[in-house]
């Protein structure tokens, strides 16, 4: 008998891993978080569901930028009003939000859709080294460099 699986909220084991970014380049990190966040290395994959792990990044402020993005790369927002254009330049939010630049890094990485915005819930990030979910036994997970 053959059937088909369907991953929902009842049959999914979601697992918790903690990520060390100290000397990870942005985009490649980037990339293979959002894997993880999504489930694509799980057999169990379904496109439609959450079946992606919890992640924990910790040393977000000793990421690394390859070429000259760290002076030229600039991040803009905008408040919607007239004239209401920031930008601020990767320098700049390094010092001042590290968090911030692996979180817009992964976030472009998902789907665009309300699923990419829960799967989104399930990264944290940190600047430092210390992290608040010992309770949750995370598993260390190293990427190839």
């Amino acid at each position: 008998m053959r059937t088909t699986f369907m991953a929902n909220a009842q049959n999914v084991q979601k697992e918790w891993f903690v990520v060390d970014a100290a000397g990870q380049t942005v985009g490649r990190l980037a990339s293979q978080v959002a894997m993880v966040l999504r489930g694509k290395h799980k057999p169990t994959f379904t496109p439609h569901a959450d079946c992606g792990d919890h992640v924990i990044i910790i040393n977000a402020e000793k990421v690394v930028f390859t070429g000259k993005k760290l002076e030229q790369k600039v991040y803009r927002r905008h408040s919607g009003y007239a004239g209401g254009m920031k930008e601020t330049k990767a320098r700049d939010m390094l010092k001042n939000h590290p968090e911030r630049i692996l979180m817009h890094a992964i976030k472009g990485m998902l789907p665009k859709n309300s699923l990419g915005r829960t799967l989104l819930t399930n990264v944290r990030i940190y600047a430092g080294n210390e992290h608040e979910h010992e309770a949750q036994q995370p598993k260390e997970l190293t990427f190839n460099k």
